[in-house]
């Protein structure tokens, strides 16, 4: 639908339906959020072998949105010492671009809200942004908590950022393109979901994407017991409540990019083509989502250099070496 519109000339009912669109598509994210921290809350009681959220509503399923109404709602408090500007800008460029990345991601053949011929580049150059928003917000809380969390984070992000780049560089090799749409049509006409031939850059993705988003094991920048809570130790209500949405807002882009990049997308397997196309997708986001989930519940929380070592002495090369055996595959074989 959304091609149909952006095919069509301007006009005010057009960009009615687009905003719309927009707002739906925004409605189904918040939504995941609200859920997903839920999810996340009574899968990690389930493995301690505790209950987890049952208080409010059946099941505790209105838990979550008690507590947003409640971050809603409190005080927005700015210590006096902050600087003032950077301090209330930082979580609006945090999350930004978290929204903006949700545009490329295409969750059916008719599903998706913008076709962008570089949607793997679009992806890769917005969520970098994110960065600067973590960081400003840790240096204009002026905190040394908040700041030693911030520099974290940015040295994290900025590290994994490159394994996570070249992960899917050999899927741009096998299919000439960076269209999210085309990468998962080329898994179907060749019926091999590219987990199979790229599963190195699945796996270098899988870790990359982890520390990306600061989860546990990979959570130092905010690590609870050394920093408080890291670069927004000092933001309440409604603007903490931004720093949480980045994360798991980016949690939902970072699901749906790899079942897009990897697990085929819609495409069915063993020719199960009844059951609808976002059927499967939604069955494989949700597997990656409960590794998230798995992942922050069992590993422990890695030191800063090994951490960073990792990075560089370990995905590094082997991000490396995945990108040059495809292109010697491709140029001899292909």
């Amino acid at each position: 639908m959304m091609a149909n519109i952006l095919s069509q000339p301007f006009s005010w009912l057009n960009l009615l339906w687009m905003v719309l669109i927009a707002v739906a598509v925004m409605g189904v994210v918040l939504v995941f959020v609200m859920y997903a921290i839920y999810f996340e809350r009574k899968i990690i009681g389930w493995m301690q072998l505790r209950k987890g959220p049952n208080r409010v509503g059946p099941y505790g399923l209105f838990q979550t949105v008690a507590d947003v109404l409640k971050l809603l709602i409190k005080e927005d408090v700015v210590p006096a010492k902050v600087d003032r500007f950077l301090f209330l800008i930082a979580p609006v460029i945090a999350y930004t671009p978290a929204f903006a990345i949700i545009a490329v991601l295409p969750y059916s053949e008719k599903l998706y809200f913008a076709d962008v011929n570089v949607g793997l580049l679009y992806y890769g150059a917005l969520s970098s942004i994110t960065i600067s928003g973590i960081l400003l917000g840790g240096w204009a809380s002026n905190n040394k908590y908040s700041i030693m969390g911030g520099m974290r984070s940015v040295a994290q992000m900025i590290s994994y950022e490159v394994p996570l780049i070249m992960s899917f560089l050999g899927i741009v090799l096998m299919t000439g393109s960076l269209n999210l749409i085309d990468i998962v049509k080329a898994q179907q006409e060749s019926g091999v979901w590219f987990i199979f031939p790229q599963f190195l850059g699945f796996i270098i993705f899988l870790i990359a994407g982890n520390a990306e988003l600061n989860r546990t094991p990979f959570d130092l920048p905010e690590a609870e017991n050394e920093l408080v809570a890291g670069y927004f130790v000092e933001y309440s209500g409604f603007r903490f409540a931004f720093f949480m949405l980045t994360e798991y807002v980016y949690m939902f882009a970072m699901a749906s990019l790899m079942t897009v990049l990897f697990l085929g997308g819609w495409d069915a397997p063993f020719g199960l083509t009844f059951i609808p196309g976002i059927v499967w997708f939604i069955l494989k986001f949700l597997l990656l989502v409960f590794y998230l989930f798995w992942a922050r519940s069992t590993f422990p929380r890695v030191k800063t250099d090994q951490l960073m070592g990792f990075a560089w002495k370990v995905l590094i090369p082997l991000a490396l070496l995945n990108v040059m055996g495809t292109a010697v595959i491709k140029s001899l074989f292909f």
